[in-house]
């Protein structure tokens, strides 16, 4: 790679950091290609250049947010055995991550859903795909668990799915809005309990 590319590529993710950090602060929706050129301290032109629109701005944001929740939720699972182990995990890094009030861009998903609940439009079915591709991970991790003899076979993973979401829009809730410094505490007792009721009265752990 030479140095004006590595130059580049380097001043592109400078910029999408901190439309990641804005994105966070205010909404991915207040994202503006001006007011991202002055905390940069690059041109309005020079980010233009770098981004090409703020549509591929919020796009690549949205992905660069996909890649670091990857890294810090999903892969350090895959060693674990699937199934329910894998399950808890996941769920219990997804917690510490919206637990995290210095982490501010662990909410642009459910900030988004808010933001754009009732706005057709690409960024709006960019939002809801990334949410429906993480819930159909969970289903699956969790369908795993009912085959693994873990959960009970009368287990609804959509169902579960969807508690377990809930668990965590309560937390990011407390966390953010209430401050509440038990948030996480409370949030994981109520997994711990919501889980139990699910296991398999056969599954040893």
């Amino acid at each position: 790679m030479d140095t004006l590319t590595a130059k580049s590529e380097a001043t592109y993710a400078a910029i999408v950091a901190a439309a990641m950090d804005m994105a966070a602060a205010e909404g991915i929706g207040k994202l503006s290609l001006g007011e991202l050129a002055k905390r940069t301290g690059i041109s309005k032109s020079g980010v233009f250049s770098r981004v090409g629109s703020l549509e591929a701005l919020q796009e690549a944001v949205l992905d660069e947010y996909d890649r670091r929740f990857a890294a810090e939720v999903l892969l350090p699972t895959l060693q674990l055995p699937r199934g329910l182990p894998r399950l808890s995990a996941q769920v219990a890094n997804w917690m510490r991550r919206a637990g995290d009030e210095a982490l501010r861009s662990a909410c642009l998903y459910s900030a988004g859903a808010f933001e754009f609940d009732d706005e057709a439009g690409p960024l709006r079915d960019r939002l809801q795909s990334g949410a429906q591709q993480w819930r159909a991970s969970l289903r699956k991790t969790i369908e795993q668990a009912v085959a693994e003899g873990q959960l009970r076979p009368d287990t609804d993973p959509a169902q579960l799915v969807y508690e377990i979401y809930s668990l965590i829009i309560g937390l990011v809730h407390d966390t953010r809005f209430l401050h509440d410094d038990n948030a996480l505490r409370h949030t994981q007792r109520a997994f711990n309990r919501l889980i139990g009721s699910y296991k398999s009265l056969s599954d040893p752990q």
